[in-house]
């Protein structure tokens, strides 16, 4: 049996030859077990895997407990602010590349290849730098004690729902609602 650093003592489970170590946003890094005669199949379902694994004492925000309190904020906050940082990091990446690919490429098909690429990468930053946006209104909310509320309705967002989209300023009915409107006036 394997043992990783960061498995809780619970998950000593036969190796089979079949963990592997992923590495998480968090910056934890996680093994991921297959079935027993199967493979983990890609890289993105490893790390769908690890996301549903926490290390050993990791806290989760529960129905159990106050809505909000200072235990969830933190958490939340923790949560966007290493969020954001990771998106920061992949921004200055993406400039250091940028500023090294300058070559000049002399067959038109690998120059329009690498004029698509860089696009991609450029729309890929906007949308970033729009979510940093996000971020930093949810993290200004937590500050000011309405996050975790929905906007329009005043009744708490379930923790779920935030635990998937931290940045969610609606609840699902009050999102669900807004879609449906969205809709309705862009047939018109």
């Amino acid at each position: 049996m394997k043992k990783c650093h960061g498995d809780p003592p619970s998950e000593a489970l036969p190796d089979h030859g079949l963990a592997r170590r992923v590495a998480a946003p968090s910056g934890h890094a996680y093994t991921a077990h297959a079935p027993q005669g199967g493979a983990i199949e890609s890289v993105s379902a490893m790390n769908a895997l690890a996301s549903v694994t926490q290390p050993a004492g990791a806290y989760r925000p529960s129905d159990d407990e106050p809505f909000m309190s200072e235990r969830q904020l933190a958490y939340f906050k923790t949560k966007l602010l290493a969020w954001k940082e990771d998106i920061l990091r992949e921004s200055k990446g993406t400039v250091i590349n940028l500023k090294a690919e300058t070559e000049n490429h002399p067959d038109l098909v690998d120059r329009a290849s690498s004029e698509s690429d860089r696009a991609l990468e450029l729309r890929t930053r906007d949308r970033q730098r729009k979510l940093i946006s996000k971020i930093d209104e949810a993290l200004r909310r937590i500050e000011d004690g309405s996050y975790g509320y929905c906007e329009e309705t005043g009744e708490p967002i379930t923790l779920g729902r935030l635990e998937a989209r931290p940045t969610a300023t609606l609840s699902v009915e009050a999102q669900e609602r807004h879609e449906r409107r969205e809709r309705v006036h862009r047939d018109d």
